[in-house]
């Protein structure tokens, strides 16, 4: 069928003592984050020197390493990458669609969409946005290894010109949420592009690159004078990398943060009420999960989906939720969080730990060796949460170790296999549109033409599970690809592929002459519209 015309609306604008069993530190730990957190930095790296009266200064708790988003992997970066490059279209309150640079963005037919671009959009030095951008844009993210925006898309589109400042999107197939989508594939001009993360900072956006510093993860932003839309409200923004969270807190408190993102919940708990310092919240779409290594042989026991799932039974979900998460998440009822737009209920995680040993014995795996990996900062209170896992796995006799890997480390070449071996990584997966199919797609779609180049994710590759995604990602009657996308949902979570996983809230501190800032589901925020009082 062919589907009605539409269009986007207009964007009007340290580890316990040995002797002590971890679990029963579960409490304890949160408890004593409290005087942790308060204490001077003493031995906490963190931003020196209060803002001015204009200037913004951000606390990330991850590395920034690039103002480019073609391998980003973290929900908060995009605040600030869509400040300096921008989309087509971009995700705003509602969850729903607004365009940027475009004026139009219309499904004229099941595989085409007709886009215009703004009058008179112009680049940070002057030069203007072209469709020839756009394309090569596409073309970029294609080629980049190792990104997981591009599992996103069930193909990329191709570009028509058919004026100076139109042309068409077309597939092979349907893709109904193509006007989601593309507002990860951020423009900029076509002779500086490559398909790797660039370090230029010229974009369209409302803000243009003063100083930068990849490696460090520091940046300052100021007011591009040549933007096309409303003039952003602060003069200056600050960025930071300030990993320890005790760090963040203590900067926040004494003034030399404005805003820190990716709270644990103990740390907003101490923040709610002081003097000074507003927490936001906002319901989270990013899902964390215990995601098993699918890149195993065959004769592996965690090839066989009976033993993934008896693992899961050594996980004590609630007590996760309850003691090392403090209420600020839900445990996973599906393969994607339930808050998605498409996402069903699926199952629950069951703790038994006498089932888990019996049927890891029954298997015989139950002398199984587990390694877990993770990047510091992926989700909140992650530490805390492997510690927890690997007392667990001991409970139920199976041997567990560690490796954390510090921001801007190479666990991407880990998680690609190409680095070591592992086998079960602590992830954090957001979903860049809302929608379910997106994120179902980027992570359970993969192919063996993906997992050649790597791009697929942790190996998932699961033929009859890819066919069903694509059957519902070119379906444009919107009832039935609603229960294509139930079915293939079930599907998945019959193959067992986390350990564990939770959908946590979205957790935010800003001092309080930060005003008009508007947190949305995706962790992220228009930093233009943020404005300073004092």
């Amino acid at each position: 069928m062919t589907p009605t015309p539409r269009s986007a609306p207009l964007d009007a604008s340290p580890a316990p003592p040995a002797s002590l069993s971890r679990r029963s530190l579960l409490r304890a730990t949160v408890a004593g984050g409290a005087g942790l957190a308060l204490t001077p930095l003493a031995a906490c790296a963190g931003p020196t020197g209060a803002p001015g009266p204009g200037t913004l200064t951000l606390g990330l708790n991850r590395s920034l390493v690039s103002l480019d988003n073609k391998l980003n992997q973290f929900d908060a970066a995009v605040t600030v990458q869509r400040a300096v490059r921008q989309a087509l279209t971009r995700i705003g309150p509602g969850m729903k669609p607004r365009l940027v640079l475009a004026d139009r963005f219309e499904m004229t037919a099941p595989t085409a969409w007709s886009v215009r671009l703004r009058d008179g959009v112009r680049y940070s030095d002057g030069s203007p946005v072209t469709v020839a951008d756009v394309a090569t844009a596409l073309r970029m993210y294609g080629e980049v290894s190792g990104s997981f925006l591009l599992g996103l898309f069930p193909e990329l589109p191709t570009v028509e010109q058919t004026g100076p400042r139109t042309f068409l999107l077309h597939t092979d197939k349907p893709v109904p949420v193509l006007d989601r989508l593309m507002a990860n594939i951020h423009i900029t001009p076509a002779a500086a592009n490559r398909p790797e993360e660039l370090q230029s900072g010229v974009g369209s956006g409302p803000y243009r690159v003063l100083k930068a510093n990849g490696g460090a993860g520091e940046y300052t932003l100021g007011r591009n004078p040549r933007y096309w839309g409303t003039r952003a409200r602060a003069e200056t923004v600050r960025v930071r990398f300030v990993p320890e969270e005790a760090g963040r807190v203590v900067a926040l408190r004494s003034g030399e943060l404005d805003v820190v993102d990716t709270l644990t919940p103990d740390s907003a708990e101490q923040l709610t009420g002081l003097p000074g310092v507003e927490v936001e919240e906002a319901p989270g779409v990013r899902m964390c999960q215990l995601f098993y290594n699918f890149r195993k042989p065959k004769d592996h026991p965690l090839a066989d989906v009976r033993v993934r799932q008896a693992l899961s039974h050594a996980i004590d979900g609630d007590a996760l939720v309850r003691d090392v998460l403090n209420g600020s998440a839900e445990e996973a009822g599906g393969v994607v969080p339930l808050a998605l737009e498409g996402a069903v209920r699926t199952g629950r995680y069951g703790y038994d730990p006498g089932r888990a040993r019996g049927l890891l014995r029954s298997l015989g795996a139950e002398r199984l060796r587990i390694k877990i990996i993770w990047e510091s900062g992926e989700f909140a209170a992650d530490a805390s949460v492997m510690e927890a896992v690997l007392d667990m796995f001991k409970d139920i006799g199976v041997s567990a170790s560690l490796q954390q890997f510090e921001p801007g480390g190479d666990i991407l070449a880990w998680r690609q296999g190409k680095a070591g071996d592992w086998d079960v990584i602590g992830n954090g997966y957001g979903s860049p549109t809302g929608q379910a199919l997106t994120t179902l797609q980027g992570m359970y779609g993969g192919t063996p033409a993906k997992e050649r180049t790597r791009d697929a994710f942790m190996g998932y590759v699961v033929p009859r599970i890819e066919r069903q995604l694509s059957a519902a990602a070119t379906e444009v009657d919107d009832a039935e690809r609603a229960r294509r996308l139930a079915a293939v949902q079930r599907a998945i979570w019959d193959t067992w592929p986390s350990l564990w996983a939770f959908a946590p809230k979205t957790l935010l501190a800003r001092r309080q002459r930060v005003r008009d800032l508007a947190l949305l589901p995706l962790n992220s925020y228009d930093l233009s519209a943020v404005r300073l009082e004092g």
